[in-house]
């Protein structure tokens, strides 16, 4: 039977939509992102750019999904019948599709390593010794694979269940655990020997460090927080009533990301320099470096423990709505096949990221491009097919959508000015594009910021 759901709630869309934002990019990527890129100057330039150029697309996001009330292809076809706009609905999902084949490989490895915190399996170790275990883990391909499935079934038990029985009944409950556990690290964070040299770190900008490739990462780590450009946030707001808020509700998405940035930062960086350890390290921050930090602490292991299971439930949270965006697809409001093409989309999702799960073990010297599947993959979406998606998106809005149809969407639940519709707009049109080319040209190699 094709019936369209809707949240049960504003708060739990709210919710939904910021824990799709609130994944691995603002806890596993950002920190060590700011670690290698200058601290305070790029944080300082994230939330910048995240306000000026991350909510206007959002909000564009919301309004094409509401308008439409559809799956994210379905959308474009019925906002712009008989053009080719559908393809970025299909780019978006296809994108959805190959970052879960490689996001679904890491939500193993956090698995991983909360069963091994559970069984002592991390207690007393050095930082080389973590570091060793780190690789241990993703090269077993049994481990590796084991980790990956279990992701993979927490996702799907979810997503099959639907979007107010299912989605929003978990998110509902993870992301305010996520924000009490953050707030606990944090408050344990801030009474280390070295918090200080941490908090001013993060907070305080040195501009000396302020250069075109800070400025770059700054800007791809703010569309790519958001869950921007791959259809996700489209399809969840199809679900919305038209009486909810909708610049009010990214607002507090945009809102909820930056404050779950600056705790991740504020848990990690104080204990980072209190040990005396890199803040560059990199990708491994989390898992070489955090345990070793959270070892000299007193009842260290029990931090670490609520650490993983937060960085845990942003992990899912972030795929419900990625699987969701693939399910609405192919079910077209059949509730009766949602079960099924859930399973199924969880299937295939597992087979075809088994080549990403093994780069690191049996499928090590595999390279496409000097790269393993899994970074090949990983680069492909972040630096290629996302920045595209978001371009198309911007651009199907403001040029494709008529101006009557954007403000009559606005207005159904919130009382927007003119003023906030000409900024929204032209941010939009203009701004956006121009953000996301440099990206996407500094990709390629074409260094912009060179030519000046």
């Amino acid at each position: 039977m094709s019936v369209h759901e809707q949240w049960k709630s504003k708060l739990g869309f709210i919710l939904a939509a910021a824990g799709s934002a609130i994944g691995l990019g603002a806890i596993w990527k950002l920190p060590y992102v700011a670690g290698t890129s200058g601290g305070g100057a790029f944080f300082l330039m994230f939330i910048l750019f995240t306000i000026l150029l991350g909510f206007p697309l959002l909000l564009g996001e919301f309004i094409i999904g509401r308008r439409a009330q559809s799956d994210a292809i379905s959308t474009y076809k019925k906002l712009a019948p008989k053009t080719k706009w559908h393809w970025t609905g299909r780019l978006g999902v296809f994108t959805s599709f190959l970052v879960l084949t490689f996001y679904s490989v890491v939500g193993g490895w956090i698995i991983l390593y909360l069963f091994q915190a559970l069984t002592g399996g991390l207690n007393g170790l050095s930082q080389e010794e973590y570091g060793q275990l780190f690789g241990n883990i993703i090269s077993n391909p049994i481990e590796a694979l084991i980790g990956q499935i279990a992701f993979l079934l927490i996702t799907v038990l979810v997503v099959s269940k639907g979007i107010q029985q299912g989605i929003e009944k978990a998110t509902s409950f993870m992301m305010p655990a996520l924000f009490v556990l953050f707030l606990l690290l944090v408050a344990r964070s801030l009474t280390l020997e070295g918090a200080m040299d941490g908090i001013r770190f993060l907070l305080v900008p040195d501009f000396s460090q302020l250069n075109s490739e800070v400025v770059l990462f700054a800007l791809g780590q703010a569309f790519f927080a958001l869950s921007l450009g791959v259809s996700v946030m489209v399809t969840y707001s199809s679900y919305l009533p038209k009486d909810q808020n909708l610049p009010k509700s990214a607002l507090s998405i945009v809102g909820m990301n930056l404050f779950i940035a600056l705790l991740a930062g504020l848990a990690i960086f104080p204990g980072v320099f209190t040990f005396g350890l890199e803040v560059s390290e990199g990708p491994t921050l989390v898992f070489a470096v955090l345990p070793a930090v959270f070892n000299e602490m007193p009842f260290g292991i029990l931090f670490f423990i609520a650490f993983l299971i937060l960085f845990l439930f942003a992990a899912l949270t972030s795929a419900f709505s990625m699987v969701e965006s693939l399910v609405a697809c192919i079910a077209k409001d059949d509730q009766t096949k949602r079960k099924k093409y859930t399973w199924i989309s969880g299937a295939i999702i597992f087979i075809v990221g088994i080549p990403s799960c093994l780069s690191y073990g049996l499928m090590a010297d595999f390279e496409l491009f000097g790269r393993t599947f899994f970074d090949f993959v990983d680069m492909t979406v972040s630096n290629i097919m996302m920045p595209l998606g978001a371009l198309a998106v911007s651009l199907f809005v403001t040029f494709k959508v008529s101006r009557a149809d954007l403000i009559d969407e606005l207005q159904h639940g919130s009382k927007v000015g003119k003023i906030f519709f000409n900024v929204w707009f032209y941010l939009l049109r203009y701004v956006t594009p121009l953000a996301i080319i440099i990206v996407f040209l500094d990709v390629l190699g074409v260094g912009v910021f060179d030519w000046f």
